[in-house]
């Protein structure tokens, strides 16, 4: 969003300007984006509070940490959002325009984006982004570079059957970065039995698909789902009884519901999805022990 428009005083001239929002009514604007998304369902409005949002963040003068929290924040919402009114085609574009260099966007969207476009069958529009984030230098401290670096590795490369490119990405800077060498030759040996499965569908184009998803029962995915919206509806009753001031509590269920929109994009009935679903129970319930005290 361009900041100079955004803050523009239009007929007003340059002796008027509206009170730039204040951190507390941003943090509700966030609280009240994410409440439409997970409460309402209201996607349409959800990406509207976002944008604003954002748009108010440009006028802001915050200390940068805080900024650049609440733009992610706001970013996260907003590409599920457009996920959900079924405009993923321009999901990475609207990101692009909230921080105009790809190189600077933070790792949990890259994620958020991988996982998205994965999901809806076209894993190819985030490989190029994806390996220029990957190769620029200063992303390689980042807290979710190694997340990156798997995701591009199990959603992009080997389902596109980029496995030379696989293997170089793991034997060479980003892998020596991002894994130790237990988990570049775990990757590796991945790679190798990605390349077997091809060689082994080339000499048997009939043979059946595996049948690991269809064994495990779906009751046990379903439960797990409805666990987890339960837990986060709990969670936003007990900020709304908390009062608006509770700013760790509100910010511990808005983790919550933005991990919960990063891998509610994964297939609950794919076998590779159920590890990380679990994982992300766990996490949530480990959340809420350490609340309980507030």
């Amino acid at each position: 969003t361009n900041s100079s428009t955004s803050c523009s005083n239009g007929s007003f001239g340059s002796d008027f300007s509206p009170p730039p929002p204040s951190l507390s009514q941003m943090f509700n604007m966030l609280d009240s984006a994410a409440e439409l998304m997970m409460v309402h369902r209201d996607f349409h409005a959800a990406l509207g509070t976002c944008n604003r949002g954002l748009e108010s963040l440009a006028c802001m003068e915050l200390e940068e940490n805080r900024c650049e929290e609440l733009k992610a924040a706001f970013c996260m919402l907003g590409v599920q959002a457009l996920a959900e009114l079924n405009q993923w085609h321009g999901v990475f574009s609207w990101v692009l325009q909230q921080y105009e260099h790809l190189e600077i966007i933070p790792a949990k969207i890259m994620q958020t984006c991988i996982l998205l476009f994965s999901k809806v069958g076209e894993p190819a529009v985030m490989q190029e982004a994806t390996r220029v984030w990957l190769h620029c230098s200063s992303n390689g401290q980042a807290a979710g570079f190694r997340t990156v670096a798997e995701l591009y590795l199990l959603h992009i490369l080997l389902p596109l059957g980029h496995l030379e490119e696989a293997r170089e990405l793991i034997s060479g800077d980003v892998g020596r970065t991002a894994f130790t060498e237990d988990q570049r030759q775990t990757a590796l040996d991945v790679v190798e039995e990605k390349t077997r499965q091809n060689e082994e569908l080339f000499l048997n184009p009939r043979s059946p698909p595996d049948s690991d998803a269809a064994a495990r029962p779906a009751s046990t995915r379903g439960t797990v789902m409805r666990k987890l919206e339960a837990m986060l509806r709990f969670l936003h009753r007990k900020c709304l009884m908390t009062g608006s001031g509770s700013f760790p509590l509100r910010k511990v269920f808005l983790a919550a519901v933005l991990l919960y929109m990063l891998f509610l994009r994964l297939d609950p009935a794919h076998p590779s999805s159920f590890m990380w679903i679990s994982k992300l129970l766990t996490l949530i319930r480990q959340m809420w022990r350490s609340i309980k005290g507030l």
